[in-house]
C-alpha cells in the first residue's frame, strides 16, 4: 500500500491520532512494535494560526517515528489552509490528515471534526483548498455520516477522492453513535469495493485483537487498519497483529519495561522542549504517561487493582510512578509463578 510515494508495505497497521494519548513517547513505542504509520495528537487550526504554544508543541516529531502524520481540524477554509501550510513548513510530516471524524462536543458541536458532516459543501471546499495549498500528501479521516438517517460515506468517499486526497480513513460509526454500539464495517467494505475508488481505504473501529484485524483485511478488503483505543497502555498490540497466529514472545517484564521507557522518552522530550531547569518538567511527563499506564490491560490480573490504579493516577514524581510499576511487576510475576492464570499474552491479563 502507498500514500503518495510512501510505501507502507502489505496490510499496514496505523496508530490513530488521539488527543492526550498519541504523545511522542507512545508513538515511538508503537512504531518500534510494528505500527507502519503513527499520528500526532490532532491539532486545532485556529489555535495553530494564533500560535498557541501548547498547540504548536504538538507538531514536534522525531525522525525515528517516520512515516508520521499530523492531523488538523477546523471549520474555516482560510484557517485550515494556513494551518496546513504551518504544519508543512514547521514539522515536515509525511502526511497531513484532515479530521472530519472527531465526535466530541467541544469539536463537533462547534461544526468541526464530525460536525462537518452536516455541511458537506464546506467540508469539500476545505479539502480541495488544503490539497491545493500544500505539497505534502493530504488524507482524510471521517465517519459514516452524522446519524443513521444521514449516512453519506459511499458518496462522500468519491467526492473526497475527486478533491485530490491520497487516502481515506473511515470509522465505522456515525457521529450520533459516538463510541457506542458496534462499528459497521460493511459500509467501509462497500467503499473499498466501489470500482470508482482508487485511493487506499483505511478501516477503523473496534479493532481490539489480532483476530479482528485480520478479519477486517480478509472480509472487507481494506488497504490498512487503524487502531485507536485498544492501544492504550498496549503499544505491543501491533506486534501481536503482525505476528499472528504466532503469539508474541513478550513477557510481563518486557511489557513493564516498555511502559517505563515510554515515561523516560516523554521526560527527555519535555526537557529538550522546555529546558532542563524547569522544575515542572517531570510532572508534565508523568501527566502525559500515567493515563497509558493506568489503562494497560496487563494489570487486570492484579487483585484489587483499582487502588493501585488510583495511586498511578495520583503519582507526581517519576520515582513514585516507577516504584508502583515495579510493585506491579513483582505481583504479576508472583501470580504467574503461582499458576493462577496470568500468561504472557496480554489479552489474558
Amino acid at each position: 500500500m502507498k500514500i503518495g510515494s510512501i510505501d507502507l508495505g502489505e496490510r499496514p497497521l496505523f496508530l490513530a491520532p488521539m488527543e492526550d494519548v498519541t504523545d511522542i513517547g507512545f508513538r515511538k513505542m508503537c512504531k518500534r512494535y510494528g505500527a507502519a504509520m503513527v499520528y500526532t495528537e490532532f491539532v486545532s487550526a485556529e489555535a495553530l494560526v494564533r500560535s498557541v504554544k501548547s498547540t504548536v508543541s504538538k507538531l514536534a516529531i522525531d525522525d525515528a517515528e517516520r512515516p508520521v502524520g499530523i492531523q488538523i481540524y477546523g471549520r474555516d477554509v482560510p484557517q485550515m489552509v494556513e494551518a496546513a501550510k504551518i504544519v508543512e513548513e514547521t514539522a515536515h510530516p509525511d502526511v497531513i490528515d484532515i479530521n472530519f471524524g472527531c465526535p466530541v462536543k467541544k469539536v463537533a458541536g462547534k461544526g468541526a471534526g464530525a460536525g462537518m458532516l452536516q455541511n458537506i459543501p464546506l467540508l469539500l471546499d476545505i479539502t480541495r483548498e488544503v490539497v491545493k495549498a500544500v505539497n505534502t500528501p493530504v488524507t482524510v479521516k471521517t465517519r459514516l455520516g452524522w446519524n443513521n438517517e444521514q449516512i453519506v460515506i459511499t458518496t462522500l468517499a468519491e467526492q473526497l477522492q475527486d478533491c485530490g486526497i491520497q487516502a481515506l480513513t473511515i470509522h465505522g460509526r456515525t457521529r450520533s453513535q459516538m463510541y457506542t454500539g458496534n462499528a459497521d464495517w460493511t459500509l467501509i467494505g462497500e467503499v473499498k469495493n466501489n470500482p470508482r475508488i482508487n485511493i487506499p481505504i483505511i478501516g477503523n473501529g473496534d479493532i481490539t485483537s489480532a483476530e479482528e484485524a485480520h478479519r477486517a483485511f480478509n472480509r472487507y478488503g481494506v488497504d490498512a487498519v487503524m487502531i485507536g483505543r485498544a492501544t492504550f497502555g498496549r503499544p505491543w498490540i501491533f506486534k501481536e497483529i503482525n505476528d499472528y497466529p504466532k503469539m508474541p514472545e513478550l513477557s510481563i517484564d518486557d511489557k513493564i519495561d516498555i511502559l517505563i521507557e515510554q515515561l523516560h522518552i516523554n521526560m527527555e522530550h519535555i526537557r529538550k522542549e522546555r529546558g532542563d531547569d524547569d522544575p515542572r518538567n517531570e510532572l508534565r511527563a508523568i501527566l502525559h504517561t500515567r493515563r497509558h499506564l493506568a489503562s494497560s490491560p496487563i494489570f487486570k490480573g492484579i487483585p484489587d487493582f483499582r487502588r493501585t490504579r488510583i495511586e498511578m493516577l495520583r503519582a507526581e514524581t517519576s520515582t513514585e510512578l516507577i516504584g508502583i510499576l515495579e510493585e506491579c511487576r513483582k505481583r504479576l510475576n508472583d501470580i504467574q509463578e503461582s499458576g493462577t492464570g496470568v500468561g504472557n499474552d496480554c489479552s489474558s491479563l
